[in-house]
């Protein structure tokens, strides 16, 4: 049955985390669920965590409802080569360490349940405590055995590092051996997966259970990327500066990410193609259709292809990311 789109705001989806915090609810002014919260799932297209439409004549569908039931007004250029809504988004509040992991390549189908894929992902940095850290690559000489017995203390060893400053983007590729934490807050936009498998976990005890959580370190070595030196920081690359300021971060074959900060109105969205905005700092609203969806900070926003372009008007200062799925290779 065809229906009449618009833009489609989400609820957040939290997720407990044993490295999780709690600084979400006040960064996106949600009520959270007890105990620690380290992800926000704020678009996801998952059998058991599919995000729902919170207002207008859609409200209360799922994103795999409309997915299932008009693909093509939602995905327009590339519905055909996708089932699912293909990225998922996230913000993280790591708190304490995530734990050392890769995520598998496309093609290690032997390790991915079936109906997901591989997952290369990207963040972009929103809050940084001092002494905070990301891991993300290898140093060089680092070999199967320094993964498979990593500890604390040999961790800065083997794995490559840097102190993340608020603004920078960081692109991990699956296959990148990775990790952050210790009072770090990031958007992650990442492939539609969720298979990660853990080289090491600091250590910690799950409260939930009294226990260590398990390690995958056999697939974890199937996967890793050992030519993969220190990934480094990304300095997004400015392509117009009226009447937004438009910054590229990442342009890959998974997915597309620009930031855009302004007081004037700008465009957003693309014909024939889905773009997501999320809004980082400030609030404002999309102008479609001669009505206005606000967008506050922590906010998703969903254009669906067949609406095209819209207006996003910043109401004082305004910094949105804006997400694309790229053209086939």
């Amino acid at each position: 049955m065809t229906q009449t789109f618009y833009p489609l705001r989400f609820d957040p989806i939290f997720q407990y985390r044993l490295w999780g915090g709690r600084k979400l609810g006040a960064w996106m002014n949600k009520p959270l669920p007890d105990g620690p919260v380290g992800e926000a799932w704020i678009l996801s297209d998952r059998d058991d965590h599919a995000s729902k439409v919170i207002d207008g004549p859609l409200q209360g569908k799922t994103i795999s409802e409309l997915m299932k039931s008009d693909r093509a007004a939602i995905l327009g250029d590339h519905a055909d080569r996708f089932d699912r809504f293909p990225l998922l988004l996230k913000f993280l509040d790591v708190k304490e360490m995530l734990s050392v992991q890769v995520h598998p390549q496309d093609d290690k189908k032997s390790l991915i349940p079936a109906g997901d894929t591989g997952k290369t992902e990207a963040w972009v940095v929103l809050e940084a405590d001092a002494g905070c850290r990301i891991y993300a690559g290898l140093k060089s000489q680092t070999a199967a055995d320094d993964l498979r017995s990593l500890t604390t203390k040999t961790a800065d060893d083997h794995l490559a590092s840097f102190q993340p400053k608020v603004g920078q983007g960081v692109l991990i590729e699956a296959g990148d051996v990775h990790s952050l934490g210790d009072g770090v807050v990031v958007f992650e936009v990442q492939e539609n997966s969720d298979v990660t498998f853990r080289l090491y976990d600091w250590d910690h005890i799950d409260k939930s259970t009294g226990k260590k959580r398990d390690l995958q370190v056999d697939d974890a070595l199937q996967c890793v990327n050992f030519d993969q030196g220190a990934i480094t920081p990304v300095t997004p690359a400015v392509e117009t500066t009226a009447p937004a300021r438009r910054e590229e971060y990442f342009d890959n074959k998974y997915f597309k990410l620009w930031r855009l900060e302004g007081t004037a109105p700008f465009e957003v969205g693309a014909a024939g193609e889905p773009r997501i905005l999320v809004c980082v700092d400030g609030k404002g609203g999309v102008q479609y259709d001669g009505a206005d969806y606000p967008l506050e900070r922590g906010g998703v926003t969903l254009l669906p292809a067949s609406i095209g372009v819209c207006t996003f008007r910043p109401d004082g200062v305004a910094t949105v990311l804006e997400i694309a799925v790229p053209e086939p290779s």
